[in-house]
Formats: C-alpha cells, sequence, structure tokens
C-alpha cells in the first residue's frame, strides 16, 4: 500500500518520518497507525515529532503495514529469527518470518549469521508485512571473512546502505559502548553477553581506538536519513545475569545512548533504546525510569529481562514474566525470547512459543497501564466461556490453534463443542453449570438477600 505513498514524496529532500512530524505533516503511514491504534493522527504526529513514537518504515519496504513504537501506543512484541554458521536455510527463514506474522509478532529481526545474508534478507523482506531490523555488525563481520581487525569505517558504512536499500527498517547499532568503558566490564561476573558489544571490545582491544559506530555516527545518520530507517541503539553492555544487573557499565552506557539520541533527532532519524537484559524484578521498575530519564523519552526496546538465571529450556517463561512488568513500568516494546534461549538456534516452533508468552506479556502490560479497550476480548472470552461458546473461546485465544488442540485431546468430537463442560470438570463437577443452575432461581437468590438483610439489620 506504500507505493503510491512512498512516489510521492520522491522529490522531498528529506523522507523520514520525523522529519515530516516536524513539519506538522501528517503522513499516510502516521494516519495508519492512528486508526489502527484507535489514537488521534494530531496525538501520532506530534509523539513522532516529540521521539517519543517512531514508525519504523523503510521508503524501500513497500509491501510494509505501518505500526508504531512508543508509549502513546500498544505494546508490542519483536520475533528474532536468522540463519547460524551451523545451520543456514532460506527456506527455513521464510518459514520463520511467516510464522511470526501468523501469531502477530509486530515487528521481526534477521539475525543471520551464517549462508547467503543477503539472499536471506531480501526473502524475509520479500515476505514480511511487518518490519525488519538488523544488527548489521553480523553481515560486516561476515564480509571480512569473521576477521575483526579486518572491519574498516567503509566497509561499515557499505554494508549499512546495502541493507537500507534492501528495505530494512531499523539497524541496532552498538555506538554507545565506548573505549573508556572497558575497565568497568571487568569487574563483572560475566562480562560482555551481547554479541555486537564484545565484536567491538574485540575491535576496541585490537587498535586501542574509539568504537567505530560512535566515531562514525553522523555518516551513520546521514544513511538512515535517506531510506527513513530507524536506530534501535544497541545495549551492548545488557546485563547477562542478574548479579551484572543495574551495573555501573550497563548505566554508563546507557548515559551514552541518550546524547547518541540527541544527535540522531538533530538530523530528523528515529530512535528507540535497547535494555536489559537479566535483572532481578525487584529492579525492572528503576530501569525503565532510568532508561526515560536518561534517554529522553525515546521508546524502550527491552530483551525480557530474565528474573531468574536457572530457566533454561523455560527461559521464554522467566523473561515474559519481566517483560510484562517492564511493559506494565513504560517499556514500548518486548524482545522476545524462545525456550533455546542460552542452548541452540530457534527452529519455527520455538519462535511461536516465544511470540505467544510475549503477546501474553506485552497485553498484560496494556491492560495494567489501562489502555483503552485493552480489557475487551478479556471480557469477551469470560462471556463465551460463561457461555459455553467453545468455538468463540478458539477464536478469541492467542494461539486458537494451540486452545483447539488441548480441548480436542480428550473431546474430539464435534458434539463436544456444545457440551457444557470439559475433560477436567466433566457433566458433574462444572462450577459454570452449578453456578448458573443456582443463578436460575432468583426467588431462593432474593430470599437470602433478605435473610442477610434482615440480620445484619437487627
Amino acid at each position: 500500500m506504500r507505493t503510491e505513498w512512498v512516489a510521492n514524496r520522491q522529490n522531498d529532500t528529506v523522507r523520514t518520518q520525523m522529519y515530516y512530524a516536524k513539519q506538522g505533516i501528517i503522513t499516510e503511514e502516521m494516519a495508519y497507525v492512528a486508526k489502527v491504534e484507535e489514537l488521534d493522527p494530531e496525538l501520532v504526529r506530534s509523539e513522532v515529532a516529540r521521539g517519543r513514537l517512531i514508525i519504523p518504515a523503510n521508503i524501500n519496504h513497500k509491501n510494509l503495514e505501518p505500526m508504531a513504537i512508543g508509549i502513546a501506543a500498544r505494546c508490542k512484541i519483536n520475533a528474532n529469527i536468522g540463519s547460524s554458521a551451523i545451520a543456514s536455510d532460506v527456506q527455513g527463514e521464510i518459514e520463520k518470518i511467516q510464522v511470526s506474522q501468523h501469531y502477530k509478532a509486530d515487528t521481526a529481526m534477521d539475525l543471520s549469521t551464517g549462508g547467503d545474508l543477503d539472499e536471506i534478507r531480501r526473502a524475509v523482506i520479500a515476505n514480511s508485512k511487518i518490519p525488519i531490523g538488523t544488527v548489521p555488525i553480523y553481515q560486516i563481520l561476515h564480509d571480512v571473512n569473521n576477521k575483526i581487525e579486518d572491519l574498516t569505517i567503509e566497509k561499515m558504512l557499505e554494508v549499512l546502505e546495502r541493507q537500507a536499500q534492501q528495505g530494512v527498517s531499523y539497524f541496532t547499532i552498538h555506538a554507545g559502548f565506548l573505549l573508556e568503558t572497558m575497565p568497568k566490564v571487568a569487574k563483572r561476573k560475566m562480562g560482555i553477553v551481547s554479541r555486537g558489544g564484545s565484536l567491538m571490545a574485540a575491535w576496541m582491544m585490537h587498535y586501542h581506538r574509539e568504537n567505530p559506530f560512535y566515531t562514525a555516527y553522523d555518516e551513520i545518520l546521514d544513511i538512515c536519513a535517506r531510506y527513513d530507517v530507524s536506530l534501535s541503539l544497541g545495549d551492548s553492555l545488557r546485563p547477562g545475569c542478574l548479579a551484572d544487573a543495574s551495573d555501573e557499565a550497563q548505566l554508563g552506557e546507557l548515559k551514552v545512548l541518550g546524547e547518541l539520541t540527541l544527535r540522531a533527532w538533530e538530523k530528523n532519524v528515529q530512535v528507540m533504546i535497547e535494555g536489559p537484559g537479566h535483572v532481578p524484578l525487584n529492579q525492572i521498575e528503576r530501569n525503565m525510569k532510568i532508561q526515560r530519564e536518561y534517554c529522553h523519552e525515546a521508546p524502550f526496546y527491552i530483551l525480557g529481562p530474565l528474573v531468574t538465571d536457572i530457566a533454561a529450556g523455560y527461559d521464554h517463561i522467566s523473561s515474559a514474566i519481566g517483560a510484562a512488568v517492564g511493559g506494565w513500568h513504560g517499556a514500548s516494546m518486548l524482545c522476545y525470547v524462545t525456550p533455546k534461549e542460552h542452548l541452540g538456534l530457534p527452529n519455527a516452533e520455538d519462535v511461536r512459543a516465544g511470540i505467544i508468552a510475549y503477546k501474553i506479556a506485552a497485553h498484560a502490560a496494556d491492560i495494567a497501564r489501562g489502555r483503552k479497550g485493552a480489557r475487551d476480548i478479556d471480557d469477551a472470552m469470560s462471556d463465551a466461556r460463561y457461555a459455553f461458546d467453545w468455538n468463540r473461546q478458539f477464536e478469541l485465544a492467542l494461539d486458537p490453534e494451540r486452545a483447539r488442540e488441548y480441548h480436542d485431546e480428550t473431546l474430539p468430537q464435534d458434539v463436544f463443542k456444545e457440551a457444557e463442560f470439559c475433560s477436567m470438570c466433566g457433566p458433574k463437577f462444572c462450577s459454570y453449570k452449578i453456578t448458573q443452575q443456582i443463578m436460575d432461581n432468583p426467588e431462593a437468590i432474593a430470599q437470602i438477600a433478605a435473610e442477610v438483610k434482615a440480620k445484619n439489620a437487627s
């Protein structure tokens, strides 16, 4: 739908959503987002201009359906997909992006590190109506044959330009990790757990020079402005265990990201900030408040956070707990974690499990924040359950196929879609049914009410 929209702006000097918003112009993307989010279009425009809301929408991703990330919008979730050096398959990544969209991920990041990265990315973008993000350092390293010392600013900018031309809507760049921070990392239990952060550390230690993403930041902003690529300022020093949470290294980098945010806004580039990591439950609210203060209320995009370090195989649950709390206290987008976190490369079924866990977390956060209409679907589900409308329950579920599958394990016949019980309680012990039978006798209820009133009066 964006082909005509973008074509109408081809003669404009700057074509970012933030630029138009600052000019007082409500773009078609802003109007579309306002309709989906049930917001006033002028509010969307003003939030984009302020930097509190972004619409990641590369001008070359024409089949994109615009979406918004920011405190005024619904809490969003991101799904990570991508090949590895051990397993790379274009068709497998297409399946993952299709699964991501089927279960309603709001964005997806292609984190591929193996195979033909350009071919994989082109296929993912071609099959995606949601924004696609990348971590360009992975391809930069791939293109220099995994020799980090061969990384140059020229190669880095060439890869960024190429990915922008392909239609990538947001880049994670690790520009906030400075050489002066290295001694703080040495105090940690687990050091650096960000892949991009560790690569930058290796480069800086080899050359004893400043982070090239920081050095070339203005050139990066120019590329982003040309294609309207949003920046996701990466947390190279996110804590990888509870012991390192909220430490000097993490929060020091966050201050630098705040400075980089202001520089991006000066060039009309949209920005969101990436956040932790592994954080104890009682520290999450503080982390959300500190980010808003240091980063001028730019949208916060958090990984988890995982609230325990011992849930291997179930980290999608451990992290969804932290994500719900983070979303409640102001995070704008939640980066999902799959059951394979810390263990291996996720497959399509792992993607499904991670997305559903995070859809639950994001929805819980929206309800907690009192977003207009957030609880409507929950109320509809309650009505369907009380009415034993099984098909309606399946329809309203976040994962309709799984809900139907579990119901039909023991009661698969169609006749049981009309039954006033499930296989857990059976026909004799269903609390809904028992309650309904009681409520079907209003005279008795009225008599009890009268007796209670008389007793209280005496």
